[in-house]
């Protein structure tokens, strides 16, 4: 396996929509609800992965907000749920005897970040989304949908926790895409 840096600056951004009805399809399917809702979560929230491997039911249950230290950075950071409420519940009240909210089938412990890594990887093949697919990809799905939406490098700076504008836009992809973009379609 490459090393951090490399599995993360090789992991991409689902930037159609097409592609992410088709993970959260194939996640439901063949995968279970239990990976269905860590993407989820994962895609409306920007956490990192290990951040949400660390949430237990107890953190969310019947809540639409919650504050989140981080682990990488240690900072706060207030999360919404009321966009998938519902579901986050639905899927809370079908689990027993565990205080994980993604806990392993070996036990009393959360799933590990290769195990949420191998099931990512197994939807994406089963849609035929065969690059760039990693637990990253939810972050950076994250950031490049809300940039999409809001236009506002500065909020998803913040938001992600990067350190300047330019490495928020790497970091989801849109530099390359726009000037791939601009580039075809530059005329003289």
């Amino acid at each position: 396996m490459a090393n951090k840096k490399e599995e993360i600056k090789d992991v991409q951004p689902i930037r159609t929509l097409e592609q992410l009805n088709d993970m959260k399809w194939s996640l439901k399917k063949w995968c279970g609800e239990r990976d269905y809702i860590l993407f989820l979560l994962g895609i409306n929230t920007g956490l990192r992965v290990a951040d949400l491997l660390n949430l237990k039911i107890s953190d969310v249950k019947g809540k639409k907000k919650l504050s989140v230290k981080e682990g990488k950075t240690e900072k706060n950071r207030e999360i919404y749920l009321t966009n998938i409420y519902d579901e986050l519940n639905t899927y809370i009240a079908s689990l027993d005897g565990t205080e994980w909210l993604f806990p392993s089938r070996k036990g009393d412990k959360a799933i590990s970040r290769i195990q949420a890594y191998r099931q990512l990887n197994k939807a994406s093949e089963m849609v035929d989304i065969t690059d760039g697919i990693g637990t990253h990809t939810m972050r950076k799905t994250f950031g490049y949908w809300h940039y999409k939406q809001f236009k506002d490098v500065a909020e998803l700076q913040k938001i992600l926790n990067h350190s300047h504008p330019a490495i928020t836009l790497k970091y989801i992809g849109i530099t390359d895409e726009q000037i791939e973009n601009n580039l075809k379609n530059f005329v003289l």
